[in-house]
């Protein structure tokens, strides 16, 4: 399990994006990077991590399922993802 400083970390980097949206869409329409610069770093969506909704990891994250490789390689093996099932040749 990540540490819950990150996962905080992060869910506050997603309120500052959601609250700066669009105010850096307009400053980008208008070409005025000067004050796009004066907006805070978190603003920018580019500082957040795809993290996983189970465990926090963020290395190895599969986005179709928003959880990570181990998460779900486990909650495959259990049955628990409907419509995968493990591969055999």
């Amino acid at each position: 399990m990540a540490k819950t400083a990150w996962l905080e970390r992060n869910k506050r980097k997603q309120k500052t994006v959601e609250k700066y949206a669009a105010l850096r869409a307009e400053l980008k329409a208008k070409k005025d990077y000067a004050s796009l610069t004066q907006l805070p770093r978190d603003a920018s969506p580019t500082r957040l991590v795809n993290r996983c909704r189970i465990s926090g990891r963020r290395r190895a994250f599969l986005r179709r399922f928003q959880i990570s490789r181990i998460t779900f390689s486990e909650l495959a093996s259990s049955g628990l993802i409907p419509g995968v099932t493990k591969s055999s040749w």
